[in-house]
């Protein structure tokens, strides 16, 4: 009996570990309420969701130096300032240590949001405007926009939908020098940024295609953001609203913030000899030699083989010598090739870098040499026309000898 006590002690930690800690922080009480599906579709995800008041003084992310959440939600667009030891420069250190962030803002946007939305590449728009489409709207409400304007990378948005995602918020733009800003939903070209009466002012924020609703942002360190301008689009009316696609969007940009979608991982790297197993540390110029590497994905909650084709493997000195896409047998990304006959110090380097999967980078440094004394080609076929003449000029010379030598007058 006691042993299986401790089975079930052991179990039960086990999965307690295995739980993706997330913090939800709100604005208040009831939104918990009005964003219960929200909610419970995370829970049943396998997230284990603690709720907080946005200024609670005992807020924290990290105690002893490591992290006690693995993601963080704030449904809290209006708060100027975060309780506890919460703040913007938290937030990305929350980042940096590999945590994931998804906020929802509304038209009356705080402070907090705003600079932290500046430190990851957007920026939201004035407090108090909101993006207003009288062309593309539901219920013949200009606040209520609509848009199919979605980026096409089905692992963030869950492909394509057959009805609009509804939108009713404020809208953003990101930084163009910013290189790992991702624009996911867009808003249509007849909307525009504006007051609550939709009165665009002259200096607006931007117009049509150029409004950015939803974006996200992968660091390099493949912790995510996500960005929506609209806390309502998370709400049980509109997800379960009629003209709209919006469950499906959220739950699938929802798993993507959280690692759940696009999530990759490679194994040991392989390298070996062509026809061998064992892998080696030095090679010889001109070798045929073979490079696998596993590529798995993340999908319900469980590792598959990787399906992507477009896996590039470089051999690289200073400069790439060989360039070539791995072929893919059952997640095993593979291919052999020919050596180049230049020595030095190389690397096998695989950097795949794609919209909406995290990065994946692995690098094997090897030594290629030239050829021993003993292993060049004894005759080499191109001076095949010196050795006949050599050896005629031989033969010439014994026929002369003889001549001479026996030769009478």
């Amino acid at each position: 009996m006691a042993y299986l006590l401790a089975a079930i002690l052991l179990l039960a930690c086990a999965s307690c570990i295995n739980a993706q800690r997330t913090l939800v922080l709100l604005e208040s009480a009831v939104v918990r309420e009005s964003h219960s599906n929200f909610f419970s579709m995370l829970s049943d995800a396998g997230f284990t969701l603690k709720f907080a008041m946005a200024d609670s003084p005992s807020l924290s992310l990290q105690r002893y130096g490591e992290r006690i959440f693995d993601h963080l939600i704030v449904f809290a667009p209006s708060v100027e300032k975060f309780g506890g030891s919460l703040s913007t420069e938290t937030l990305v250190e929350f980042l940096d240590n590999g945590g994931n962030v998804l906020i929802a803002g509304s038209s009356d946007i705080g402070e907090a949001l705003q600079d932290f939305a500046s430190e990851v590449g957007f920026e939201f728009d004035d407090t108090g405007n909101r993006v207003n489409d009288h062309i593309s709207n539901a219920d013949d409400d200009h606040t209520l926009i609509t848009s199919k304007n979605l980026i096409d990378v089905d692992v963030m948005t869950g492909g394509k939908q057959a009805k609009p995602i509804l939108f009713r918020g404020i809208g953003m733009i990101a930084d163009d020098e910013n290189e790992l800003t991702v624009p996911v939903l867009r808003a249509s070209s007849t909307a525009y940024t504006g007051d609550a009466d939709g009165v665009a002012s002259g200096d607006s924020l931007a117009l049509g295609r150029a409004v950015i609703l939803v974006g996200a942002m992968q660091a390099r360190n493949n912790a995510r953001v996500v960005l929506a301008g609209s806390i309502d689009m998370f709400s049980n009316a509109l997800l379960s609203h009629s003209d709209g696609s919006n469950n499906a969007f959220v739950k699938a940009i929802a798993l993507w913030c959280f690692q759940e979608r696009g999530q990759l991982r490679s194994g040991t790297a392989l390298h070996h000899l062509v026809g061998e197993n064992s892998g080696l540390h030095e090679y010889t110029i001109k070798q045929d030699v073979e490079y696998l590497l596993p590529i798995e994905e993340k999908m319900n909650g469980k590792w598959v083989p990787f399906t992507g084709k477009d896996v590039q493997l470089e051999f690289v000195r200073i400069d790439p010598f060989v360039r070539t896409t791995l072929k893919n047998v059952n997640g095993i990304q593979q291919t052999q090739f020919k050596l180049p006959d230049v020595y030095g110090v190389f690397q096998f380097r695989v950097d795949y870098v794609r919209p909406g999967y995290s990065e994946i980078h692995n690098v094997q440094q090897v030594s290629v040499r030239p050829l021993r004394h003993t292993e060049y080609d004894r005759f080499i076929p191109t001076a095949y026309p010196y050795y006949t003449s050599a050896f005629s000029m031989m033969a010439g010379l014994f026929l002369f000898s003889i001549v001479f030598l026996h030769h009478r007058a």
